[in-house]
C-alpha cells in the first residue's frame, strides 16, 4: 500500500531556494522529478505533510543543513565581547557566538506564528528555569531560557517541523534544548531579528 503523500505539482513559495539547496534543475518550476526529491527529503526530516511543496518549512530545514555546513558564512548576528544567542527567524535557525565566534552550532527552532510573533531586537537571558511548565498554556518547556517576558528559548517534546509556530516563544528540539543550557546563561545576549517564513 502506498502510505506516500500526493506530490504536489504546483510551484512552491520557496520553489528556487529548495531546488538550489536540494542540486537541482534551478528553473523555478516544479516538476515531477522536484517533487519526489522534495518529498524524500521532507520524510527523511519528518516534515508534515510530506508532500513534495517547496513550502517554508521544508525551506528552513534545508537552510539548517546549509547552515551546518558553512558556519562562517552566516549573516545577521551583531559582534559582541560576550555570548550572544542569534535567533534568525529569516531562516528558522540559531546559534551561539562568542566574541564574533561560533561556539554553539546552528540548530532548528520553530518560532512564533503570525498572531503571536516572537520579538524581535536585543534582550537577555533574564532567567531560566530547567523543568518549566506553562502556566498560561498548561504545557511542559523544558530548558526554558526567558529573555523578553513570557517568551522563552526552550525544548518542546514534539516535532518542530509541524504545526503553525510556538505562541512566541523559540521552540527547540529537546536534545537541542538540553545542550543549549549547558552554553548558555543567565545575563548573556539574545539577538532575534528577522520573520518567520510565510507569516
Amino acid at each position: 500500500m502506498d502510505t506516500h503523500e500526493k506530490c504536489v505539482l504546483s510551484n512552491g513559495p520557496y520553489q528556487r531556494e529548495v531546488e538550489r539547496l536540494l542540486g537541482l534543475p534551478v528553473d523555478g518550476e516544479q516538476s515531477a522529478d522536484d517533487c519526489r526529491a522534495i518529498q524524500q527529503y521532507q520524510e527523511g526530516q519528518i516534515i508534515v505533510p510530506a508532500d513534495g511543496s517547496a513550502g517554508p518549512i521544508t525551506y528552513a530545514a534545508l537552510y539548517l543543513d546549509w547552515a551546518l555546513n558553512h558556519p562562517g558564512e552566516l549573516q545577521g548576528c551583531p559582534t559582541l565581547q560576550g555570548r550572544v544567542a542569534c535567533v534568525d527567524l529569516n531562516h528558522q535557525i540559531m546559534w551561539v557566538t562568542t566574541a564574533g565566534k561560533t561556539t554553539f552550532a546552528p540548530v532548528g527552532l520553530r518560532s512564533g506564528r503570525s498572531e503571536t510573533p516572537t520579538r524581535t531586537g536585543w534582550f537577555k537571558v533574564e532567567w531560566r528555569n530547567r523543568d518549566h511548565v506553562s502556566t498560561l498554556y498548561d504545557t511542559p518547556m523544558p530548558f526554558s531560557q526567558f529573555f523578553s517576558g513570557g517568551q522563552a528559548i526552550h525544548g518542546v517534546y514534539g516535532n518542530i517541523y509541524e504545526g503553525a509556530g510556538s505562541h512566541g516563544c523559540v521552540n527547540l528540539r529537546y536534545d537541542d534544548a538540553r545542550r543549549l543550557w549547558t552554553t548558555l546563561h543567565e545575563g548573556d545576549a539574545v539577538y532575534v531579528w528577522g520573520r518567520k517564513p510565510g507569516t
